[in-house]
């Protein structure tokens, strides 16, 4: 029987941006096509909420990938398939830009990888890391004070 894993913050790396929400989605989408990675979807949530005559904080949703390294991850675990290509979320919180993603070892726990396939999905951090300059722990994130 596989046990069912329900996702929890636990489970979620939140870093703190020293830029605005627009500025750190620019440099975060400039540095997934520097590096070679494919962009699908930059979402504006809070702007779709506007057109549906509602209200919500700046939170903008960027999606990525390789499909060189998605794709087996896919083929070994179909379900996988929810999770990539990976998303980055960043989003306001009391005028603080916050930039939040799953961690790459709770996608693979989660779908039990390999070693090898878990690897894959580290592309999230070196993405992440590159900002390096830009980034501050979120002291409230459980994965940012390990």
């Amino acid at each position: 029987m596989i046990e069912d894993r329900v996702a929890t913050e636990a489970d979620v790396v939140t870093k703190l941006s020293r830029e605005s929400v627009a500025a750190t989605v620019a440099e975060l989408t400039d540095m997934i096509t520097a590096k070679g990675m494919r962009l699908f979807a930059v979402i504006d949530q809070a702007a779709e909420a506007r057109q549906a005559g509602l209200t919500l904080r700046e939170t903008v949703l960027v999606i990525f990938g390789s499909p060189q390294a998605g794709t087996p991850v896919m083929a070994a675990s179909p379900l996988a398939a929810l999770d990539l290509p990976l998303k980055v979320l960043i989003w306001a919180d009391e005028g603080q830009a916050k930039v939040s993603c799953y961690a790459p070892a709770a996608l693979a726990a989660s779908h039990h990888l390999t070693a090898e396939l878990a690897a894959s999905l580290a592309g999230i951090n070196a993405v992440t890391d590159a900002l390096g300059a830009s980034w501050r722990p979120d002291p409230g994130s459980v994965k940012a004070r390990a």
